[in-house]
Formats: structure tokens, C-alpha cells, sequence
């Protein structure tokens, strides 16, 4: 698995939900698997089914996160560079008007909260970048221009 970049805030997300799906989630699945199969045969019982659905779904996310973890690259702001990078935060001018994003890892994205992805075509185009830059952006509905104002 490659590095996956988080910002600090980000990866401490992660961590808490790895720690409540393994010690809150994990027993209260295993309790309902217990007390479903305790109504008898397990062949027809839905309770049993929903549970055992719910236990593999949380066990993916679980071991899913623990590589995340194992592969996890923090980075915070630009470090003092002058270019866009990730962990960048931004500020750039479009006949949008100016808007702010800050560039994360593929994992943390949430581009209506302003945290677009280092492998999006957009934080693809501001890698790199630096303050005063002009660059046009290809997006499926034609081309913006776009203008950076600030990196930090």
C-alpha cells in the first residue's frame, strides 16, 4: 500500500474511529451475535444474519484502517515552502470568485468542505504551484482559470 496523506486533525479522526469501531462497535456486534443465537436455529433468523452482515462490514473497515495507519504520512502546511503542496492551504481567485481549499490525501478529501485531494485534478493542477501563479484547469464542463493568491 503507498503512503497515505493525512493532516493531523485528519489522522486523529481516523484514530478515534478505529478506536470505537474496535471497542465499542466490535462488543456490541458480538453481543447481538450472542443473543442471537440463543433464539435457536441460526438458519432463519434474521437477527443473527443482520449481525453476522454487520460484524464483516466492521471488521473490513477495521483492518482496512490499520493499513491505512501502517502507511500514514502526516503532513502539516506547506512547511514554510513557497509552493502548493500536500497539506497546503490555499487561496485562489476564479470567475468563482476566491475560495479556499486545503490539499489532503485521497482518504480525507471532502471537496464541499474545501479539503480536495492531492490526486483530484484539481490538487493535481496546484501542486507545485506558487503564490501569483496563473494556470487553466480542464474540468469536465470546459476550462477555468484560476489565479493563486496565497499558499501556506
Amino acid at each position: 500500500m503507498e503512503e497515505q496523506y493525512f493532516t493531523p486533525e485528519g489522522l486523529e479522526k481516523l484514530k478515534k474511529e478505529y478506536e470505537h469501531r474496535f471497542n465499542v462497535l466490535r462488543p456490541e456486534i458480538a453481543k447481538r451475535l450472542k443473543e442471537a443465537k440463543e433464539e435457536g436455529d441460526i438458519s432463519e433468523n434474521a437477527a443473527f444474519d443482520s449481525a453476522k452482515e454487520s460484524q464483516a462490514v466492521n471488521e473490513g473497515r477495521i483492518e482496512e484502517i490499520k493499513a491505512t495507519l501502517e502507511n500514514v504520512k502526516v503532513v502539516s502546511g506547506s512547511s514554510g515552502k513557497s509552493t502548493a503542496d500536500v497539506g497546503s492551504k490555499i487561496t485562489v481567485e476564479s470567475k468563482n470568485g476566491i475560495q479556499t481549499f486545503i490539499i489532503v490525501g485521497a482518504a480525507e478529501s471532502d471537496p464541499l468542505k474545501g479539503f480536495i485531494s492531492n490526486e483530484s485534478p484539481l490538487g493535481k493542477a496546484f501542486i507545485g504551484r506558487k503564490k501569483g501563479d496563473n494556470l487553466k484547469i480542464k474540468i469536465p464542463k470546459g476550462e477555468v482559470e484560476y489565479k493563486m493568491l496565497e499558499v501556506k
